[in-house]
């Protein structure tokens, strides 16, 4: 009798251990598996970060509306920390009551109607709105900054972006060559004219780009460009927005990204220093 109980313990254990090896093995598999699974941005920066495409267009969005604001660099880096945590830098339809959107807002605090703060471009202009009002912000922690907008329960959780946010910003801002690149599939939402002009209207939607700084063609953007930091900020952001719109595409300054590579390589001739050039899939 009590050998069989020996065994049956022993039974008992080795199907334990067996359950638990293979949880193990999912964890681990799942973990080599879900870093990458649809991170398809690398944005390097004096550090790297790795977001999917519509986390990556998000984050352009919210950078070149902040600097269309005049609002320098450290509040680009307090809203991308704040989209981080309130929603992954994703366009949410809901969430804790009835928050709504990027930020996390809610029109019950009056933040704006649902539709008006689904709205990423609304949403981001009414956040840096209020934390322009904020007294000092500039002197705050980057989770204080975002806090004092938020109101959240839980005040800490914003610093932990930080970092990712700083690194986004000084490569969305401009201030590094080559560094956000995106490797895109061949179903965009846009192609051809539509794709150029939806870029165009992006463009002056973000940035407050004047018209007449772009010229579109049926399948080509070119965007004259003042300096080297404006240059490399829609060099980016049109590599943000790339799935979206079929870019296929991007050359400033002697380098060049294409959807194909999905990185950023060295080109013959000689570089321009006041043209930023697109090319989108055209009309099947």
């Amino acid at each position: 009798m009590r050998t069989r109980a020996v065994v049956a313990t022993g039974v008992v254990l080795v199907l334990v251990a067996m359950v638990g090896l293979f949880v193990a093995f999912r964890h681990f598999a799942d973990g080599l598996r879900l870093p990458f699974a649809g991170r398809s941005c690398t944005v390097q920066a004096d550090g790297q970060v790795e977001l999917d495409a519509g986390q990556m267009a998000n984050a352009a969005t919210i950078a070149a509306i902040g600097a269309q604001r005049g609002m320098p660099e450290r509040a680009v880096v307090v809203a991308l920390a704040t989209a981080y945590q309130e929603s992954g830098l994703r366009n949410l339809a809901g969430g804790d009551r009835d928050s709504v959107g990027l930020f996390q807002q809610r029109p019950s605090q009056g933040w704006g109607s649902p539709a008006q703060i689904r709205d990423p471009r609304y949403a981001t202009n009414t956040f840096y709105a209020a934390l322009a009002k904020v007294r000092d912000w500039e002197e705050m922690r980057v989770t204080d900054a975002a806090q004092t907008v938020q109101r959240s329960a839980f005040p800490e959780a914003y610093q932990k972006w930080a970092d990712e946010s700083e690194v986004l910003s000084r490569a969305l801002l401009g201030q590094a060559s080559g560094a956000v690149a995106c490797a895109v599939s061949d179903d965009p939402q846009h192609r051809g004219a539509t794709a150029t002009a939806a870029l165009t209207q992006g463009l002056t939607l973000d940035w407050g780009l004047a018209p007449e700084a772009a010229a579109t063609g049926p399948t080509r953007l070119t965007v004259t460009v003042d300096d080297e930091q404006g240059g490399w900020r829609y060099a980016h952001w049109l590599v943000s927005h790339a799935q979206e719109n079929g870019v296929q595409l991007v050359h400033f300054q002697g380098l060049q990204w294409t959807a194909a590579e999905g990185v950023w390589a060295p080109v013959a001739g000689k570089p321009s220093p006041t043209r930023v050039i697109a090319e989108v899939l055209d009309v099947p």
